[in-house]
């Protein structure tokens, strides 16, 4: 020990000797040294300044800085070896409080100095000073390099999260030096876990949200930051979803059935709480039904009258009845009439004395009598007159013969079309059609010659004006283009017309009288059939069809209900039909009434919605009745109006069907590439509105439209593109899909609902684009769809697109008379004499009706005069563009009613 001691004292001194020889040696020049006041000589030097750690940031150097007092020398030592005398920056100075004199020594630390060890061992500096007495060392400094790399070791990861759930987000920060320092943003706003005590950020900076509320959605990104540079991480999308839960009960509604069985409802709804942000919705039914019986009401009815009572004093007597057979109850009707009756004595019978009957009281009885004789004498007289003039005018009627209309019985005919198929049974052939028409429809004014005025009949509501000098005329089932715009600007004059629209390309119109007609609006699927009859004879009216928009006429709906069909006016309303018109719209829903409540509504004249009709409980006494079928509608009404089909779902498994339509852009000299995904309901109104937009775009159709069931579950729709070639494509979008919210398309009255998709290519020579388009409902149904295409073919055939994906009409939407129906006139009149009698062997109008499957409708046709007109006038409806007349001749034969269809001819004897 006393060894080691002793060579450690011999060090010191042989280093106080080198330091004295080389401050001899270079003098007072150099500024290292200082010589101490011998009052100071003893005391050894204390630092007041030590050197720090550093860190140099990009190529700056570091300034270490080193105080003591009192000393003689300061040196800086870097990593064992002495900074050289030239590179220390000295400064003297004295502290005023102990007159010691004071000396401070910086240098600066380059990144080439530090980078000479890097790897090695850390750079470090220290100071020393010296006094006579002797020396005393600083603490070391370490200068490091700092930086902060790009990737950050653990990025947080976006997830679905129900409410109050709580939610841990990693992130672990990049490495760097110094250590990166983490906060937390969401959606760009810096989290304070000291003002929201619901995060707290961990040691290891991870994020904790206690519990998940609705405003914690967003997107969540991790910051770390150091004097280098600041990192974020990729953004995490935090969904906070609600499951949805049931409301309370409603109160069972009123039995439906005023008198015996029926049914009742109630009802709930998905709102407590309502699901949100594609949370799961309610299980269960939201709709209960339930027998109920309703007591019938009784009406009162009388007793007997009792007998007449003795012949009072005032020479009178009475009788009396009571309202108890039955006695009226729930709610019946009480009796009518008088429950008491009087009645005058004779003389004989009044007590005499009482009676001193006077001449005057006989003369009173006596004209009273005479009265009433007289009265019924005179409404004798005046039912007989009344008998006369309707004689006269019903034989005045028959003498004119047929009505003025009917000028020409050619007419009746000319609207016979020829077919191709010789029928099987040849003899039926008998009767060969009038060929001397040039034309196969009427030419000619509708208009009646013999009476311009009186044209409309109507119970309410306002009418056109007529037309003057009966000058429009029908040629060909088409209306010439002066009185087109002279009938859109009368109509839009009428008051109850002002709300149509003027879109002429979406409504027709034309005159009719009892011949009938139809009024078609081409590529919508939307017409209108005016039987025959229907319209009484002597009356002209002039009739239109439109289809509305969505956004220019609201439909009110609620809860579960969606809008199923176009919106649909036909008019005027007011009209008198003598049988019911077919209204034919397309609907969007499965056609599974156990899975539906499906109303038809009607516009009164105040604008407001009414329910006219539930499908399924049609009554054969109400003036509306509905054909549904898989895509169409058949409505036979008996007044005019604006109609659509609203449903209401009764459980989850009800859908709507939805017409998925591709299309981009025809024209591509960019970079960028856009697809647009049309999501409408199945109805040609919609799908002919979105084809018209896109043609004024310049847009080009990719790909065949689809169909999806989308079902009333609450989840959205998804829709995502996968698949592309990443070496020539790319998308644009942050995220990996896209949604359009539930009720945009539940609700049916959202326009145009699409979703865009757009890409970039990495080449403009890049032209052929593979890829797969993903659609589908969260936790539901989806299809996939492969497109391959060459986006540099801009040669775009709108004719082509028509005939292929519409239906082109190329029929007039106005047909009057015999060229708008299929079978002639006159031998509809037969087929309906020969079958409308019942036959005993049952080959009448009910096995027409089941040979044409339409035996589900028994009961509203045996409601009509005619069944087997009505019949027909459906399966013209139903016919019209793909009707085989010989098929329906088939089906008379099987009846055995031959004789009814010898207007079949070939195409050989046409």
């Amino acid at each position: 020990g006393g060894r080691i001691f002793s060579f450690s004292l011999l060090f010191d001194i042989s280093l106080n000797i080198f330091f004295l020889l080389l401050f001899i040696l270079q003098g007072s020049e150099h500024a290292a040294t200082a010589t101490l006041p011998a009052a100071f000589s003893d005391l050894l030097p204390h630092f007041l300044v030590e050197p720090e750690d550093e860190y140099i940031v990009k190529n700056k150097p570091v300034t270490l800085t080193c105080r003591s007092t009192p000393a003689t020398q300061i040196y800086f030592k870097c990593n064992g070896e002495w900074v050289h005398q030239d590179d220390h920056l000295i400064e003297r100075t004295v502290d005023p409080a102990t007159a010691l004199p004071v000396m401070q020594v910086t240098i600066e630390i380059t990144r080439q100095q530090v980078e000479k060890i890097f790897g090695l061992d850390e750079y470090w500096c220290q100071c020393v000073a010296w006094s006579t007495t002797g020396t005393q060392k600083s603490q070391k400094a370490y200068i490091r390099i700092a930086y902060l790399r790009k990737n950050f070791e653990e990025e947080p990861q976006g997830k679905e999260v129900a409410l109050d759930q709580e939610v841990l987000l990693r992130c672990h920060p990049p490495e760097g030096v110094p250590q990166a320092e983490v906060e937390w943003q969401r959606n760009e706003d810096v989290i304070d876990p000291a003002s929201d005590p619901n995060f707290v950020i961990t040691p290891d900076h991870n994020l904790v949200i206690k519990k998940a509320r609705l405003a914690d959605t967003g997107n969540y990104t991790c910051v770390a930051k150091n004097i280098v540079a600041r990192r974020k991480s990729t953004s995490a999308a935090i969904l906070v979803y609600v499951n949805g839960g049931w409301s309370t009960w409603t109160t069972w509604s009123s039995c439906s059935a005023v008198c015996g069985r029926g049914w009742q409802k109630r009802s709930r709804s998905c709102t407590n709480p309502t699901p949100l942000n594609g949370g799961t919705s309610c299980e269960g039914q939201n709709v209960q039904k339930s027998a109920c019986v309703a007591t019938c009401p009784v009406d009162g009815g009388w007793s007997e009258w009792s007998k007449w009572s003795a012949c009072g004093a005032d020479c009178s007597m009475w009788r009396s009845r009571e309202c108890t057979q039955p006695s009226p109850g729930t709610g019946g009707k009480d009796c009518q009439g008088l429950d008491l009756q009087s009645l005058n004595c004779t003389s004989e019978q009044c007590p005499q004395s009482e009676c001193t009957t006077t001449h005057q009281d006989g003369f009173a009885v006596s004209g009273a009598e005479d009265v009433a004789l007289y009265v019924g004498m005179v409404a004798v007289a005046l039912c007989l007159t009344l008998l006369l003039i309707v004689v006269v005018l019903v034989y005045r009627r028959k003498k004119e013969g047929l009505d003025a209309d009917v000028a020409d019985s050619s007419i009746l005919t000319t609207g016979f079309q020829p077919m191709g198929i010789k029928p099987k049974n040849s003899h039926l052939l008998t009767i060969q059609p009038d060929l001397t028409t040039t034309t196969t429809s009427y030419q000619g004014t509708l208009r009646s010659r013999h009476d311009a005025t009186g044209k409309f009949s109507m119970t309410n509501g306002p009418l056109l004006d007529p037309l003057p000098n009966g000058s429009h005329t029908l040629h060909n089932g088409k209306l010439n283009s002066d009185a087109a715009a002279e009938f859109v600007s009368r109509l839009s004059t009428q008051s109850y017309f002002k709300t149509l629209p003027r879109d002429v390309a979406n409504t027709s119109y034309g005159t009719f009288n009892f011949l009938g007609g139809r009024l078609t609006i081409p590529n919508t699927g939307i017409s209108l059939l005016i039987p025959p009859e229907a319209i009484p004879r002597g009356k002209i009216y002039e009739i239109y069809l439109t289809v509305q928009r969505k956004e220019d006429l609201r439909l009110p709906v609620a809860g579960c209900q969606t809008l199923l069909s176009p919106i649909v006016s036909c008019g005027p309303p007011g009209v008198v039909l003598s049988r019911p018109v077919i209204l034919s719209m397309d609907h969007c829903f499965d056609a599974c009434l156990d899975n539906w409540a499906v109303r038809l509504k009607k516009q009164n004249y105040e604008g407001a919605w009414e329910d006219v009709l539930l499908m399924g409980e049609e009554l054969v006494s109400d003036p509306y009745y509905c054909q549904l079928e898989a895509e169409t509608c058949r409505l036979f009404s008996e007044q005019l109006g604006t109609f659509a089909l609203v449903g209401e779902s009764l459980h989850m498994g009800a859908a709507k069907r939805l017409r998925l339509v591709l299309f981009s852009d025809a024209y591509c000299s960019t970079l960028e590439y856009n697809i647009r995904v049309y999501c409408m309901d199945d109805t040609q109104d919609v799908f002919k509105e979105v084809m018209q937009m896109e043609r004024q775009l310049g847009g080009r159709l990719i790909d065949e439209p689809h169909v999806l069931l989308f079902k009333d579950s609450y989840h959205n729709l998804r829709l995502s593109i996968h698949d592309m070639p990443q070496a020539h494509w790319r998308s644009k979008l942050l995220a990996g899909y896209q949604e359009i919210p539930f009720y945009h398309i539940w609700n049916g009255s959202q326009r145009y609902l699409h979703c865009t998709f757009t890409l970039e290519r990495l080449s403009l020579s890049t032209c052929e684009l593979t890829c797969q388009l993903c659609v589908w409902q969260v936790e539901g149904e989806g299809q996939s769809f492969s497109l391959d295409f060459n986006i540099a073919k801009v040669t775009f055939d709108t004719r082509a697109l028509d005939s292929e994906f519409l239906l082109m009409d190329s029929n007039a939407t106005a047909l009057a008379g015999p060229s708008a129906f299929q079978i002639p006139y006159l031998i509809r009149q037969k087929i309906c004499s020969s079958l409308d009698a019942p036959c005993p062997n049952g080959a009448d109008w009910r096995m027409l009706a089941q040979r044409l499957k339409l035996e589900r409708h028994m009961s509203f046709f045996a409601s009509k005069a005619s069944p087997t007109s009505v019949i027909l006038d459906l399966w013209e409806a139903q016919h019209f563009h793909s009707g085989n007349i010989n098929q329906l001749a088939t089906v008379m034969a099987d009846i055995g009613k031959q004789e009814a269809m010898i207007f079949l001819v070939s195409d050989g004897e046409c």
